[in-house]
């Protein structure tokens, strides 16, 4: 489905001064979408929420059967071709799905695996007969999928795995031998998707059944969260697999395992997303209800100026997640997933257009959830340490994120390095301009709303500009090995994409329904993108100061020179529509 509207962006063309294209934001949702979505919901509050506490004992039965109904209810094939019993809808339909489970407990992971790692693998990598073999009870929620990457000596290093595939003499099975850990979905699924090296030495994927001889699942893990979720250790001992289950290419394993993990480094932020909106949701209402010294502490200040805070970084998360599912859909429209096995080749560089940007969601969305559950747990007091309350298992909960797939450490290299490869190749004109910094701009009056934040926008960029030019300049090839440089520009890029996109949405807000309808939005917008700029300053300063660069900082003082913004008003006014609401609010 191509969204109507919509330009194709290149990845990583947002850091580009002229990047105005329109995004898809969440108010362009259609009829049809909306409908999805309310089954959705409703699933949620009637089947979910009230099974939590059950579920966090890790029911397997009931488990199965929840995932059972979500197929009855056609929730699990959103992202299935419809001959296979799916319903072939776009990846902004599936985001907006997968938003609503973000709002109850870590089953949320067993159901994400079944739509997405454990499953998507097959639909875009597979031939015609495993599809027609695995996805209608995929679908259906008949049996339960896992995704089988990590290893013991292997987590980010993934082609580090041992885990070995060997040619049986006859050709007919390939021979696995090895172990996998931390397997979401372990303790229930049917059917696994594991990597392993054929002959030692090509990296390649196998669809493996569960009731294979040789194969065995270990104990479940004692979580510090996620207690609703299965996750095992798998055993492989001379497991013989059906050599029509390589799945994919030999040695182009790689190319599925990463770009299956770029489709889940956005479908976990949709799940912070989620999860995130509906901890303002509970902490609102509980700033509301619970009373000091005479009234309810939603009118304090300091309370007000968290709940602000939470929904405005909840707008920000929000706008990057349906942008990113947009641009998917855009770059996979062409490739017809439906039938006959398609290049690994051509589906991989669908996926992997957006890989910088899947990887920068990944990293904001899971921080953004982090601060917003801790603030959750703070404006609960001590009741949001005790279990009597939802907050306390949110906040372990929440901890895993910044380690599923791929740390965020490891995704902070992979944005930058990927980027700097590009502008290397040629692909972006990323530093060609280093100079125009240097210019001196003139200060104007600011009289339009978003006048000033489209302006910092234009500074951000340029910023970035000067810092990679520089580190490249200095560091050459060997820039892989400054790893701290490096994470300095993915701090940019992630505030650069977001500044970017909220900007764009919000403009697009007030062109739809004018400034007065939209001025939340455009306040959010003040603030953040103020907020964001601080800190694209701070981190320039930290890059300049480790290269050494004495006289660029001096130039970066005079040039990034702001209007201050009240953003202790703009913050009030925010905090009292989110506390009549309680809840998000745009």
């Amino acid at each position: 489905m191509r969204v109507q509207g919509i330009a194709n962006e290149a990845g990583g063309s947002f850091i580009l001064e002229n990047a105005d294209d329109a995004i898809f934001t969440p108010e362009d949702i259609t009829v049809d979408q909306q409908m999805i979505v309310d089954i959705a919901r409703n699933f949620v509050l009637r089947e979910l929420i009230p099974a939590e506490e059950k579920l966090e004992k890790l029911d397997y039965n009931l488990t199965k059967s929840l995932i059972q109904k979500a197929g009855e209810l056609g929730l699990l094939g959103v992202d299935f071709p419809e001959q296979y019993g799916g319903l072939n809808l776009d990846k902004v339909t599936s985001t907006f799905v997968n938003e609503q489970f973000g709002r109850t407990s870590s089953f949320l992971y067993s159901i994400g695996t079944q739509t997405g790692i454990g499953s998507l693998p097959i639909v875009y990598f597979g031939t015609h007969e495993q599809k027609e073999k695995y996805l209608p009870d995929i679908v259906a929620g008949d049996k339960l999928c896992a995704y089988c990457l990590t290893e013991p000596s292997s987590g980010s290093d993934a082609l580090g795995a041992k885990t070995t595939a060997f040619l049986s003499d006859d050709g007919t099975h390939y021979i696995l031998n090895g172990s996998k850990v931390f397997i979401t979905n372990g303790g229930i699924a049917d059917i696994f998707i594991v990597y392993a090296k054929i002959e030692g030495k090509h990296f390649s994927a196998f669809i493996v059944e569960r009731n294979t001889p040789g194969f065995t699942v270990g104990q479940e893990e004692k979580k510090m969260g996620l207690k609703a979720s299965s996750t095992c250790s798998l055993f492989f001992d001379n497991v013989r697999v059906p050599a029509e289950n390589l799945l994919g290419e030999i040695g182009k394993g790689h190319q599925i395992a990463f770009n299956i993990l770029n489709l889940g480094r956005h479908k976990l932020p949709t799940n912070c997303l989620g999860s995130a909106k509906e901890i303002l949701a509970l902490s609102a209402k509980y700033a509301n209800e619970r009373h000091q010294f005479g009234t309810a502490i939603a009118s304090f200040p300091l309370i007000g100026k968290k709940l602000a805070e939470m929904n405005i970084l909840i707008y920000a998360l929000e706008t990057m997640v349906y942008r990113l599912a947009g641009q998917f859909d855009q770059a996979m429209n062409d490739t017809d997933h439906s039938d006959s096995q398609p290049t690994t080749g051509s589906v991989a560089a669908s996926i992997a257009e957006y890989a910088i940007e899947c990887s920068i969601v990944k990293v904001f969305g899971t921080e953004v959830l982090d601060q917003i559950v801790d603030e959750g747990v703070q404006i609960h007091g001590g009741y949001g340490y005790t279990q009597d309350y939802k907050i306390e298992r949110m906040y372990r909960d929440a901890r895993i994120t910044r380690i599923f797939e791929g740390t965020n450490e490891i995704n902070r290299l992979l944005l930058a390095g990927t980027l700097i490869k590009k502008g290397n190749k040629g692909q972006l004109p990323l530093f060609e301009n280093m100079e125009v910094f240097k210019e001196e701009i003139e200060h104007q009056a600011f009289t339009q709303a978003l006048e000033q934040e489209t302006y910092l926008e234009t500074m951000a960029k340029r910023i970035f500009s000067l810092i990679g030019g520089l580190a490249i300049d200095q560091y050459g090839k060997s820039i892989e090995k400054e790893q701290e440089v490096l994470a300095n520009l993915a701090d940019l890029l992630i505030q650069i994409y977001a500044i970017n996109g909220v900007l764009l949405r919000t403009k697009k807000l007030v062109n739809n329904i004018g400034e007065e309808k939209a001025i939340n939005a455009i306040r959010m917008t003040q603030v953040f993108v103020q907020e964001s700029f601080e800190k694209i300053e701070s981190t320039a300063k930290e890059a300049l100061a480790s290269m050494d660069l004495e006289e660029e900082i001096q130039q970066l003082m005079k040039l990034t020179a702001q209007i201050p913004v009240n953003v202790k008003t703009l913050k009030r006014q925010i905090a009292e529509r989110v506390s009549h609401a309680e809840k998000y609010i745009v």
